[in-house]
């Protein structure tokens, strides 16, 4: 699976390059990478890209669990596609297949292409004759420091990391999250 994610990692900053040329360049950022892995392990495990709350935003809600100084905005591409035992795993292949996917759906290519995400962490995972993966994405948008008196609640949805990033100015967006704050598409 690492061969995977390095390959779609690639791919990703190919087409974030030819959709916009002066999109920031995304790090590979180990919290990210480790975060991604984990929600492909938890789809893998459960064939669903919900977690057992029903959540599909499952991400967002584990990057803040294991940094609460978290701050700005998270993207959130996830797939999954199945194979054969006969022909196996075909990295390249699979890459492609996971990245044009994407690209074919407004609001997963809104994700890879949002020019000031500048960070971003891929995981895979198996299951069975199923390969799930994550992409996150992030960018702190110059955001100031942590508000520790924004009352906690559920991580809101954006129609888009754009939408999210024209409303950064009026909402706490490290840690806990303020009612009607961000939230990550899938």
């Amino acid at each position: 699976m690492p061969a995977l994610e390095t390959r779609i990692y690639r791919l990703i900053l190919d087409q974030r390059r030819a959709i916009d040329p002066k999109a920031r360049n995304l790090a590979l950022d180990p919290e990210l990478v480790g975060i991604a892995r984990k929600r492909s392990a938890a789809m893998a495990r459960t064939n669903s890209f919900a977690d057992a709350g029903g959540d599909k935003h499952v991400s967002a809600t584990m990057l803040m669990d294991e940094d609460a100084t978290f701050q700005g905005l998270v993207g959130e591409n996830v797939a999954a596609q199945h194979f054969t035992a006969q022909s196996g795993i075909d990295v390249d292949t699979f890459a492609q297949r996971f990245v044009e996917g994407w690209i074919a759906s407004a609001p997963h290519k809104a994700n890879l292409s949002f020019a000031d995400y500048n960070r971003t962490g891929v995981g895979a995972a198996v299951n069975g004759d199923t390969i799930y993966v994550t992409q996150l994405f992030a960018t702190d948008l110059g955001l100031g420091p942590h508000n520790a008196s924004a009352p906690a609640s559920q991580v809101e949805p954006v129609a888009s990391p754009q939408k999210g990033k024209d409303d950064s100015e009026k909402l706490p967006l490290r840690g806990t999250i303020a009612p009607g704050a961000a939230r990550p598409m899938e």
